[in-house]
């Protein structure tokens, strides 16, 4: 590619990106936002008008006398040229949204899982099966997807598509990717669950227009996903925003990656039951979930081993996210999530005794922020990172056209 397509490739990606975050809006404010000039502006968007990624609105006069002349329009993404679906996998459920190219959801789904742990095949025709029934209900087919997103806990490399790790996964180093997508026909993008609930605030959420945050999940496990300058970090090799393996105590209690020490073993469903289960008998029958609401209510009457137990965890948790303001110092923490049983991690005692334990400058500390979505926050941050994996593909289709 030469020098002069590179810059108009890296001028539609601005421009489509703009129109993404503030449309809709005229050629002159795009140009302005973006510092394009308005030929260039000009061209670019006759080219995305072409291709059918934007849409020219009407805008409708402020006053009678502006009625005269060419019409006023507005641009902005055009929705029904695409839908993706997004995919969140959790411990015994699956949630799956699905979204039009301007990420306006069309429809949830929602379905129980019989298991938790799969191996590859398995979780391919598990994945297939759920979306095909979720395309169903909204009167669609798979065939009608452009394109899937999927989070699920772990490791994971989305360079390579690689799942390095995962809770749900009988083994490492899955290429569930191309898996994926070659069983589906279609592009498919993975990520670290936790990344896509960044993606999700990012798009939709307490993140928007904060070019610096880090949000902080609790389900079964601990996740965070981190946005730098707008930009979603993962480290070299997928793994920079692993907070809930964030060492909290050496040779500590074990981890269900396999470690010591890490922050999910104290705060995790898993690990207030496991330290529950020594010494009482609280701790017992054949779902975690009545155990783990078990242990909220015996806290709540005055249970004192109950009470030990959420406090240690409530205790390592603050000293986690302190850790987080030491290293980043961000603008934002957003503690996101529906575990609406785990309160007791975002008491306002918690959270104040985190400024206690910061490093101390003449400047308020970072706002922490709970924001309890539901499942299909995960889902959609997931359709969200397909709507931009994709528009990066029909990008690079425009520029081989052009070129």
């Amino acid at each position: 590619m030469t020098m002069l397509g590179e810059q108009r490739s890296i001028g539609r990606r601005a421009i489509l990106s703009q129109i993404r975050k503030v449309g809709p809006l005229p050629r002159i404010e795009l140009s302005e936002q973006t510092g394009i000039s308005r030929a260039t502006v000009t061209t670019i968007t006759a080219e995305l008008l072409d291709h059918g990624l934007i849409e020219e609105i009407p805008v409708e006069p402020k006053s009678k006398d502006l009625k005269r002349g060419r019409p006023k329009v507005d641009l902005k993404i055009r929705g029904d040229i695409f839908h993706v679906a997004g995919i969140k996998l959790a411990n015994k459920s699956i949630s799956i949204g699905i979204c039009d190219f301007e990420g306006n959801l069309v429809s949830e789904y929602w379905s129980a899982l019989p298991q938790t742990i799969y191996d590859e095949g398995e979780l391919l025709a598990t994945l297939t099966a759920e979306l095909e029934n979720a395309t169903r209900a909204t009167n669609l087919t798979l065939a009608d997807l452009s394109a899937v997103g999927l989070g699920l806990a772990g490791i994971v490399d989305v360079v390579e598509g690689v799942v390095r790790w995962s809770p749900s996964l009988t083994t490492r180093n899955v290429k569930l990717r191309d898996a994926l997508s070659q069983r589906l026909g279609k592009p498919v993008f993975i990520d670290n669950d936790a990344n896509l609930v960044a993606k999700a605030e990012q798009y939709f959420g307490r993140g928007k227009n904060v070019s610096d945050f880090i949000v902080v999940t609790i389900e079964n496990g601990v996740g965070m996903g981190i946005v730098l300058n707008n930009q979603l970090y993962r480290g070299t090799r997928g793994c920079g925003a692993e907070f809930g393996h964030t060492k909290v105590h050496l040779d500590g209690a074990l981890c269900r990656c396999g470690q010591r020490g890490c922050l999910e073993a104290y705060v995790a469903d898993y690990a207030l039951l496991r330290e529950l289960a020594v010494g009482t008998d609280m701790v017992g029958s054949a779902d975690p979930a009545e155990d783990m609401a078990a242990l909220i209510e015996a806290a709540k009457a005055g249970d004192k081993t109950a009470n030990s137990v959420l406090d240690r965890a409530a205790r390592m948790f603050a000293m986690g996210l302190a850790n987080l303001v030491n290293i980043f110092d961000p603008k934002l923490i957003i503690l996101s999530g529906e575990r609406m049983q785990l309160d007791f991690l975002f008491a306002d005692d918690v959270l104040a005794s985190i400024r206690d334990i910061v490093v101390q400058v003449d400047a308020p500390p970072p706002e922490i922020i709970v924001h309890k979505w539901g499942d299909m926050m995960w889902a959609t941050g997931a359709a969200a990172y397909a709507i931009e994996g994709l528009g990066e593909l029909t990008l690079r289709e425009l520029a081989d056209n052009v070129a």
